[in-house]
């Protein structure tokens, strides 16, 4: 089954990015060549819900952050082979009954042109082919007991097939005859053009793993621990935003026993970001990929749906509390049956009136602490609620974002305490910044004009 996500999800994590901004694609992609950078952006699309593949991955990852391994092709050969495969046109196929003479006038005209992109993809090709076989030969004995054998095997034997004597005969070259040239480019482009392109894949998967691999060691991410489904558990220990500088880490737990975890805290005290953070460690873990913390322990969810920034849809004439209405609507039904998901709301009916917003509240969480198979982060403003909830359902756990006050100057941890928050600083804000005094000055100047 696939991972379960959405455009509002990706939007709310920022994994891919809007002009301006940046990403956690963009993170990672530290890739040599155009193909791997396309698989990556496959990978982040596509998450994975299978223990089994997020291990695998995982592991295939580590093996290259510890082997030492650089990438060794090089970025303008993908660009000629590319190119050089993408003519199938038979038309363009070389012919080797021109005699001498012809070839040399060829050479001199401008139609020539042709045959120089053929034989620098037929170059290009070679160089890789040999390239690759330098690399699977200084690795092959390193994998023997690593997750990377089984593929290292399939890429392997690509390069064994007897198909390719005359290229291994031809020998590393700069130069190769015209009849070589047009032998090889039947050999590539007609026979074995979907072998190569195989072969190609493999190299752009090495050059993700490698990425990937970089990032890991420069940030000092860890690789999570999977852990059954059924066990429904997340632990994170010093888990950070990854696109902030600086950015606190914070430790955070949440599980069957508890499986709704209730965030308060006052405006700019963090919550956002904190629900962000959680949320893009929970998805690059389906991935199979290194984490932002110190260590973090999870079962595999079926998805991962998040509701942070929800934007009006005023093209449609809703509210933005049918707005947030209808996404809940979505979210639940995603619920459905036994699926096992995690889910973050963020200010939850900040669109509609407290009453309102306490009752629905109050109603919504006590019924997804029903549903154990599934994890909850919610935040709110109602604070109120959480009192509510705190004396009627041990279900729940308590978390908040603490501000403390130089004067009346705010400072914002961003340490995560247990509890529910008191801290209300709306109109303290305003006032430090005089917004009332800034009004009265200007009704006083529109009193001293009129008089």
């Amino acid at each position: 089954m696939n991972f379960i996500t959405d455009e509002q999800t990706l939007n709310d994590l920022k994994i891919f990015a809007r002009r301006g901004e940046v990403s956690v694609y963009a993170l990672f992609n530290h890739t040599q060549t155009p193909g791997g950078a396309a698989i990556l952006e496959q990978l982040f699309r596509y998450p994975l819900s299978d223990m089994s593949k997020i291990e695998q991955r995982s592991r295939t990852i580590q093996f290259f952050g510890q082997s030492g391994i650089q990438f060794p092709f090089r970025a303008e050969w993908f660009i000629y082979a590319e190119q050089y495969l993408a003519n199938t046109d038979e038309r363009s196929r070389m012919s080797g009954e021109s005699s001498g003479f012809r070839r040399t006038v060829n050479k001199l005209m401008a139609g020539d042109t042709d045959f120089q992109e053929l034989s620098k993809g037929i170059h290009a090709l070679t160089e890789l082919m040999y390239c690759a076989k330098q690399f699977i030969t200084g690795i092959w004995e390193r994998t023997i007991d690593s997750a990377y054998r089984k593929e290292l095997e399939s890429f392997r034997q690509i390069l064994e097939e007897e198909d390719w004597q005359e290229v291994w005969e031809e020998g590393s070259r700069k130069k190769i005859s015209y009849e070589k040239i047009v032998s090889l480019d039947k050999l590539f482009r007609f026979r074995k053009r979907d072998d190569l392109k195989k072969l190609l894949g493999f190299i752009y998967q090495l050059d993700v793993y490698l990425s990937v691999a970089g990032i890991a060691a420069e940030m000092q991410m860890c690789f999570p621990v999977i852990i059954p489904a059924d066990e429904n558990k997340l632990m994170m220990e010093e888990v950070k935003h990854p696109l902030l500088t600086g950015a606190t880490g914070n430790d955070v737990q949440i599980t069957a026993k508890q499986n709704v975890f209730f965030l308060t805290g006052a405006n700019m005290a963090g919550k956002s970001t904190f629900m962000k953070t959680i949320g893009i460690a929970i998805y690059l873990a389906h991935m199979g990929f290194p984490v932002p913390a110190r260590n973090m322990e999870f079962s595999v969810r079926d998805g991962l749906l998040t509701t942070i920034n929800l934007p009006d849809n005023l093209s449609m004439g809703y509210s933005h509390y049918y707005g947030e209405v209808l996404r809940l609507k979505k979210v639940v039904n995603e619920m459905s049956g036994s699926k096992k998901m995690f889910i973050v709301f963020d200010e939850l009916f900040r669109g509609t009136n407290v009453k309102d917003a306490y009752e629905a509240t109050v109603a919504l969480l006590a019924a997804f602490t029903k549903r154990k198979d599934c994890l909850f982060l919610i935040s709110t403003h109602i604070v109120e609620a959480g009192h509510t909830l705190l004396e009627n359902n041990d279900a729940l756990q308590f978390g908040r974002l603490p501000t403390k006050m130089n004067g009346h100057q705010p400072v914002y941890t961003y340490r995560l305490e247990p509890g529910i928050t008191e801290d209300r600083h709306g109109m303290l804000i305003i006032n430090n910044e005089g917004i009332l005094d800034i009004i009265r000055g200007k009704q006083q100047e529109s009193i001293n004009k009129m008089s």
